[in-house]
This record gives C-alpha cells, structure tokens and sequence, in this order.
C-alpha cells in the first residue's frame, strides 16, 4: 500500500467513500424495508449518526427508496456546514434540540434509532452528567416513541455494561451476568447503558413496540476521532504524521474493530429483524493485540515507520480483553464481519487528512 503523501493515495470525500462501501454491501442492505417509512434517529451527528444518515442518502439516490427522517442534534447547522451532502435534502428534517428534553415533532413515527451518547473523554470526566443524559434522553425518546406511534424501536447500547472482561474468557457473550463496579465512578457509562436497556425492556412489555438493543463494542471508519482516546484514530494519527507509533503500554491488549459501513448495515437488520426484547454484541470477534493493531496500521498506511513499545508487562490493564461474540447476530440474521481490517485502515486514512 503506498504512504497516503504519495499521489497514488488521494484523499476522498466522506460521501465518496460511504458511496463505495455501501455499494460494495449493497447486498447486504434492507432498502425496500424502509420505502415508505419515517425513521427518528437521535445522535444523528455522531460517528454514528453520519454513517446512519449516510445510509439512508444512499438508499435514497441509488434506489429510490422513499423514505423520511427525522434527526435530532443541538447543533444541526454546524453538521450542516461540515456536511453540505446532506444540507437542504428533502429526506431529512432536522429537530433542533437536547436529548432529554427535545420537541417531539408533529407526525407520525415508524422506527426509532437511538444512538444519543457523548463518548468523549470529557464526557467520562462528568459522570453525574454523562449518566443524567443517558437515563433521561432514553425516557425522552421512549416517550416520543410511544406519542408517535413507533412499532419498532433500537437502542444503541455498549459493551461497557459487561464490566471488565475476564482475561481467560474469549469472547463476551451476551449471556455474560458480569456488570462495571457501582464503586467506580468510571462504571457511570456502562451502568446508564444497564438502565438503558431496561427502560427499553420495560417500554417493549407495556406497550405494542419491539425494542432491540445492539451492544456496540470498537469500530473504525471515516469521522473517527484521530485525536481522541480512541487507540486505533491516534495510532492511524501518528502513522500518517510521524516518525514511529510509540506504545506506552505493553501493547498486549486485545480489541477487535468493525467497520463503520458494515456497523450501519448491522443496526438497520437489527432495527428491522431483530427479536424484541433481545440484546445483540454488534462488533467484530477478529481480535488484534494493541501492538499487532499498530503494527497492522503500519503496514497498511506507512511501510517504513516503525513500532515502539515501550511499556512493561506488568503496567495496569495489561492484557486486558474487549472482544465480543457475534455468533448471536451471524445465526439469526446473517450478520458479519464484511469489511477486513486493512481495508477499513485504509478507507479512513483516505478521509482522514480531507476533514470536513
């Protein structure tokens, strides 16, 4: 693969990009399920959101599909300007508000995609906050789904609620009864994605809506933070910038990564198919150490730099395991890992340097 300041690695355009992934899955996406239909999608300007809305603009111009959706965001006019692809689309309709306590809009709701969480560092700093925003922006957007008439709703959940993974436990399986420490203010996240889901259980036994809850793990893809707390955006940062990746840990932690094309693909099956009341492990289960992934990224992005690890075996969290099982989602709805890890390297290091 050639460096990315080579002119042979040009960089592209987000919708360029989300284009091509999307027509390669092509196969894999539900369209016809959506014709007709008005999806609410919150977090909408998020990693999430972008590629979720950017699905839906896809369907929209290569199949026709009729659809709406109604996005919410506090900000929609700052999306707008560092996305004029979606700026003025008669498809979507924007509703301008906070996640606890935004208007409902005045029509008729089909499905219901709740992807709302600050996943910043910062946010991890307000634990009060990041939990209040949680619980609360979950029962705004239940209630909504109940005023408008939603039959089907999704839940973006987390990883996170399994607490620590056991190192001699391969896989997390959603079966798995392990929680994060109520003694930890750390655990804030995964415990307000615990009461997430049960108010989405609760809202699915007294009311006539499926709730489905995807529990996301890592992912990678263009609009990746590469200056955040995210190991792969800042090892893909300092491929791309610097001489050496330098590892501070032992760099024998395990994660896995799902592509961000085949992530979106992931949660429309499971908003559509997915059985109500049930939990699914949405991620990849191809696990790569922390240093084999920078090493992966160096190959992939920048052949002549090099790897350093710099910590000892014996530094916290050395070793630890983030890996979920998939088996759920590949045997009831034919879901995969479609997207290989270099290719998804690539593909966001070919955004990467093109920002907005």
């Amino acid at each position: 693969m050639e460096s990315r300041n080579n002119a042979m690695h040009p960089y592209r355009s987000f919708p360029e990009i989300a284009d091509d992934d999307f027509t390669r899955l092509g196969m894999h996406v539900d369209c016809n399920d959506f014709s007709g239909k008005t999806i609410l999608v919150s977090g909408a300007t998020g990693f999430f959101g972008m590629w979720m809305l950017a699905l839906f603009a896809w369907m929209k111009k290569t199949h026709g599909i009729p659809l709406r959706v109604l996005a919410i965001s506090r900000n929609p006019q700052a999306f707008n300007a560092k996305h004029p692809w979606v700026d003025g689309a008669d498809w979507l309709k924007w509703i301008t508000g906070d996640i606890r306590d935004f208007t409902f809009p005045d029509e008729a709701i089909d499905y219901v995609i709740h992807a709302a969480t600050d996943t910043t560092a910062a946010a991890a700093g307000a634990p009060s906050l990041l939990l209040n925003t949680i619980v609360r922006g979950t029962e705004r957007i239940l209630d909504c789904a109940k005023s408008l008439g939603a039959k089907h709703v999704l839940l973006i959940s987390s990883g996170g609620i399994y607490g620590r993974q056991a190192i001699d436990m391969p896989y997390l399986v959603e079966s798995v009864e392990t929680a994060p420490s109520t003694m930890d203010v750390g655990s804030a996240y995964g415990e307000g994605k615990r009461v997430m889901e049960l108010l989405g259980a609760i809202h699915a036994h007294e009311n006539a809506c499926e709730v489905v809850v995807a529990r996301c793990f890592a992912f990678v893809g263009a609009g990746l933070p590469l200056d955040g707390h995210f190991a792969i955006g800042n090892f893909m940062r300092d491929a791309l910038t610097k001489e050496k990746i330098v590892i501070r840990s032992d760099g024998k932690s395990v994660r896995s990564y799902l592509y961000a094309a085949d992530l979106v693909i992931w949660l429309t099956r499971l908003l559509l198919k997915g059985q109500n009341r049930t939990v699914y492990n949405v991620g990849s289960d191809q696990e790569i150490t922390i240093a084999g992934l920078a090493r992966e990224i160096i190959a992939t992005l920048a052949p002549a730099k090099t790897v350093v690890v710099e910590g000892r075996s014996d530094t916290p969290g050395a070793g630890n395991r983030y890996v979920p099982s998939i088996e759920k989602a590949r045997a009831q709805l034919g879901l995969d890992v479609w997207t290989t890890l270099p290719q998804a390297i690539r593909n966001t290091s070919l955004w990467s340097g093109n920002r907005p």
